[in-house]
């Protein structure tokens, strides 16, 4: 295709959203992008090819999604807006290999989306600029269900980016965290300016892989119970966490006993949860998980 006729430029974006009328609603987060080499970006780090397929969700006028098809050998994207289905339908004319579904990604049954979508693909990622006020639920959702994804490369807020990839000790390290690290091993790819989007949001955004694990790096007796003592550790930051734990789990014995678990589990009862690794946490929700504090 000549570089002319790609959709994420600043020219063929207004002209399209000129022709269709097409209005911005703030409440769905909509900013597309409008720039050739963050899109590039975005495809190389997702490593499609012909035997592998991808899940775009929130396609917008098809920008990425026209680049998808132009890498992967199938692509669903799942589009909330109603107004933006026509659109899609025409700019993507060229390309039978994908198709547009309108819903709410986090109504899809994505387990049944993936078996009647993507059976005739050896590989599937998820690739997707996703609005900032649904990213967190999104991602998890994804996660949770142990979808069989390779990648998920995503574009979002860059404050969230690096929450989801910081390090324990600093102060982006919390139960964000600590869940997607479970899961996959994330990777921030580039930071993409405010000012490559229409409309202009009021924040930088980042591009971040996520590298799904076949297998958790840690442990633990019971996952549910893992993730309720994650967050449980991070609902005062300033609290030490034998304090949040204290404010959690309530013990006829009190603080005398979680620090018990504490000092079991080898973690100073002085310490926050901010400086726990995942290896420490999955230790330490074992050991309360075991002791009967959940």
């Amino acid at each position: 295709m000549n570089q002319l006729d790609n959709i994420a430029t600043p020219g063929r974006t207004k002209d399209i959203i000129r022709r269709h009328g097409f209005s911005f609603k703030k409440s769905l987060g909509q900013n597309f992008l409008i720039d050739q080499n963050i899109l590039n970006k975005i495809v190389e780090a997702a490593e499609l090819d012909p035997t592998k397929g991808a899940l775009e969700i929130g396609p917008g006028i098809g920008a990425l999604t026209e680049r998808l098809a132009q890498s992967a050998g199938t692509v669903t994207a799942v589009e909330i807006d109603k107004r933006l289905i026509p659109i899609l339908e025409e700019v993507l004319e060229p390309y039978p290999h994908v198709h547009v579904q309108q819903a709410d990604v986090l109504d899809v049954d994505l387990p049944a989306l993936f078996e009647s979508n993507f059976k005739d693909v050896s590989k599937v990622s998820v690739v997707a600029n996703l609005p900032y006020y649904v990213t967190t639920p999104i991602l998890m959702k994804l996660l949770e269900e142990k979808l069989p994804l390779e990648h998920i490369v995503v574009m979002i807020q860059k404050e969230v980016a690096e929450r989801m990839a910081a390090s324990p000790g600093g102060k982006e390290y919390g139960s964000l965290s600590i869940a997607v690290q479970y899961y996959s091993v994330p990777k921030l790819i580039c930071t993409v300016p405010h000012t490559v989007f229409i409309p202009q949001p009021n924040v930088d955004s980042a591009v971040i892989r996520l590298t799904v694990r076949e297998q958790p790096p840690v442990e633990t007796k019971d996952e549910a119970h893992f993730f309720d003592v994650v967050r449980s550790s991070f609902t005062q930051r300033r609290k030490t966490i034998s304090n949040n734990l204290k404010s959690r789990y309530t013990l006829p014995e009190g603080r005398e006993r979680i620090d018990a678990m504490l000092v079991q589990a080898g973690i100073e009862p002085s310490r926050r949860g901010e400086t726990l690794s995942l290896q420490e946490f999955a230790t330490l929700s074992n050991v309360l998980y075991e002791a009967g504090i959940v």
